[in-house]
């Protein structure tokens, strides 16, 4: 397990995704995106997982390119650009483009700095919680790159142009209270607390219907590109589907029981 660049642990319905480079603050290599694009994949598909949560190990999320394997020609984003990583760089296989088509909700745990790569990581993320330690850090116009993987999509839709372009243009390391001022972040928590409240909410939203949840999430998605007409006939098609569900029942049958639900997921 310790020479793998990506970790997975089942706790209950949640899966825990944990970047397993510590000693480079979890820098990507074209391995590290392989893993991590199989782990979300298989954490879509398996039915047992309700609720994902992607984290770092070590003292930071992921501090995006690794810039000494760059400086040294090795790598993604040395002189093996063109090759490195070859099937986890076309559309199909990047793991930014699995992350948000995923369907099951995943949260981002930022216990250090997300930068680059890993701040695009992130923003894919459907909720994001921080430690009062960690830092986002916008520097691609520093390096003299752009947010390549997710992050010139979601910038302007969580924050609006203008302020899209101040963060991505200024280039600025944003702590974690500036980040949940923004609306980059859900929430700022002291370190020692930071897996505990993303256990409680990840756990919190496992116990839901998880049918309705995945569904949210898929018409939450398709709204950022309809229309409110076609959206709202959209959700009416599922809200008959859901309609015909077993959770559906339960959910009815325990409120009026005053008893706690208990979704199976059919």
């Amino acid at each position: 397990m310790a020479d793998k660049e990506v970790l997975t642990e089942d706790r209950g319905a949640v899966r825990w995704i944990r970047l397993n480079r510590p000693e480079a603050m979890n820098a990507i290599t074209g391995t590290m995106l392989g893993e991590l694009n199989d782990a979300l994949k298989a954490a879509d598909d398996d039915p047992q997982v309700r609720v994902v949560v992607l984290t770092g190990a070590g003292r930071a999320f992921c501090a995006g390119l690794d810039l000494k394997q760059a400086a040294a020609g090795q790598g993604i984003g040395g002189a093996g650009l063109a090759t490195a990583g070859a099937r986890h760089l076309s559309t199909r296989e990047i793991c930014t483009v699995t992350l948000q088509r995923m369907d099951k909700p995943v949260i981002a745990a930022i216990n250090g700095a997300a930068a680059g790569y890993g701040l695009d990581l992130a923003l894919g993320c459907d909720m994001r919680l921080m430690s009062d330690r960690a830092v986002l850090m916008p520097g691609f116009a520093k390096m003299g790159v752009v947010p390549e993987s997710g992050g010139t999509w979601y910038l302007p839709r969580l924050l609006g142009w203008a302020k899209a372009c101040e963060i991505s243009m200024l280039g600025d390391t944003l702590n974690a209270e500036q980040s949940v001022g923004y609306g980059l972040a859900n929430r700022a928590v002291a370190a020692a607390e930071l897996e505990s409240t993303v256990s409680a909410w990840a756990e919190k939203i496992a116990g839901n219907a998880p049918l309705a949840i995945q569904e949210m999430k898929r018409l939450f998605r398709h709204g950022l590109t309809q229309d409110f007409e076609s959206h709202s006939h959209h959700v009416l098609m599922s809200v008959l589907n859901l309609f015909r569900s077993n959770d559906f029942r339960e959910g009815v049958a325990s409120f009026a029981e005053k008893r706690p639900p208990k979704f199976t997921g059919r």
